[in-house]
C-alpha cells in the first residue's frame, strides 16, 4: 500500500486527483500507475487502468490471474470492471470512497454476472494519510476555482 500511496502523491504533485495503484505478481511490483485524466484529457486514465495496461504489456497477456492490485482509493465502477476483465486475483484498497456506503466495488467484483470473481480487501493502515491527501487536493482545487 505504501507504493500505491507514493503513486498517489505523484498524481497530487501534477495536479491530478491523487490516486495511485501498483500491481504485484510473484511478490514483485510489475506495474505502477497514477491518475492522468487531466494531463492526458482522457476519461479512461485512472490509476488502475494505467497499471493494468502496463502489467498486460509486461506479461504479454491480458490475463493477470496471479496478480494483486494495491490501490489507494476504492476502485470506481469502471475500474472494478477492468480489474475483473483482467482476471486480477485480488484487489486491496487503502481508503473507502466517501460516497460508497453501498459497497458498489465489492458488489461489482463479486457479481454473478461476471466470469471472474476478485477477492477484495480493505487495508486501513494508511487510510488517514490517503484521506488527508484527497481532502487537501479537493480543498486546494475549490480554492483555485473561487479565486
Amino acid at each position: 500500500m505504501n507504493d500505491a500511496f507514493k503513486e498517489a502523491k505523484k498524481a497530487y504533485a501534477l495536479g491530478e486527483v491523487p490516486i495511485g495503484a501498483v500491481i504485484v505478481c510473484d511478490g514483485k511490483i510489475i506495474s505502477r500507475g497514477f491518475n492522468k485524466r487531466e494531463s492526458k484529457q482522457n476519461a479512461l486514465m485512472h490509476a488502475e487502468i494505467i497499471a493494468i495496461d502496463k502489467a498486460c504489456r509486461k506479461l504479454k497477456s491480458w490475463r493477470l490471474e496471479n496478480a494483486i492490485m494495491y490501490v489507494s482509493l476504492e476502485p470506481c465502477p469502471m475500474c472494478a470492471g477492468a480489474i475483473s476483465a483482467a482476471r486480477i486475483k485480488k484487489v486491496v484498497y487503502g481508503c473507502k470512497e466517501k460516497s460508497s456506503g453501498d459497497n458498489l466495488c465489492e458488489n461489482i467484483l463479486g457479481s454473478v454476472r461476471l466470469n471472474h470473481k476478485v477477492e477484495v480487501e480493505f487495508d486501513n493502515t494508511l487510510e488517514s494519510d490517503i484521506s488527508q491527501l484527497l481532502t487537501q487536493f479537493f480543498k486546494e482545487k475549490r480554492q483555485k476555482e473561487v479565486n
